[in-house]
């Protein structure tokens, strides 16, 4: 049987083993570590998540709905570049007809 890896334990998992550890001494701690194929680090950042409130899963979708947010943030600063550089080009394409009128006059009335 192969052993799985610390981000593969479940929630109840972690927290079983935490209890577990709670009454070893670090010998104890480390011997059980190896049996269940982890590092006596692991136990202490899983008491430290739990103290904090945040489960591995937590902080794995923290990240993804960043990343997404990141993602959304460029796209959206995209299309406003886009929308900012045909906005200026419609301006100028106003002044330019505006000029025009003025030194020519208007003849789209003369014309019907």
């Amino acid at each position: 049987m192969t052993e799985k890896r610390p981000h593969d334990w479940s929630i109840e998992e972690r927290l079983a083993l935490i209890i577990a550890c709670g009454t070893l001494d670090d010998a104890g701690i480390s011997e059980l570590c190896r049996e269940k194929g982890i590092y006596p680090y692991h136990v202490e950042q899983w008491k430290t998540d739990f103290v904090e409130g945040a489960s591995g899963k937590d902080k794995a979708s923290e990240r993804t709905e960043a990343r997404q947010l990141k993602h959304e943030n460029r796209e959206l600063k995209k299309e406003l570049r886009r929308k900012e550089k045909a906005l200026a080009e419609t301006a100028a394409l106003l002044v330019l007809q505006k000029k025009v009128d003025a030194m020519w006059g208007n003849d789209e009335d003369s014309s019907l």
